[in-house]
């Protein structure tokens, strides 16, 4: 099961789970940072440094959260707003850089904190 990133990523960001991954599978947009779910190789190494406690496998997400998960499958595979194609598969985030874009359900959220 590949880990999930929830809501108290929103406007925090804080990226010290991108320096510990070792597979370079967590992406930037706009207000939130989305773990690519088949890149991922649900080591867990990101969830531990992350200070606001963001993520968690998908199986064990807070009922809070639990949106999080078909939304991070929406980030890659469907055509974000201002985007014409989908993220798709591009092997880690190194290859796009910062998206700075959200989905339409992250971008609806009022603002965090």
């Amino acid at each position: 099961m590949p880990y999930v990133i929830g809501g108290a990523c929103i406007d925090v960001m804080d990226k010290s789970c991108m320096e510990e991954c070792p597979v370079d599978c967590i992406y930037v947009g706009d207000r939130k940072l989305y773990i690519h779910p088949r890149e991922c190789i649900d080591c867990g190494a990101c969830e531990p440094v992350c200070p606001v406690e963001a993520i968690a496998q998908d199986r064990m997400l807070d009922a809070e959260d639990e949106p999080h998960i078909d939304d991070a499958t929406t980030f890659f595979y469907e055509i974000l707003p201002g985007r014409n194609e989908p993220v798709g598969s591009p092997g880690g985030s190194h290859n796009v850089g910062d998206l700075k874009v959200d989905t339409p359900f992250v971008a609806s959220l009022p603002p965090n904190g």
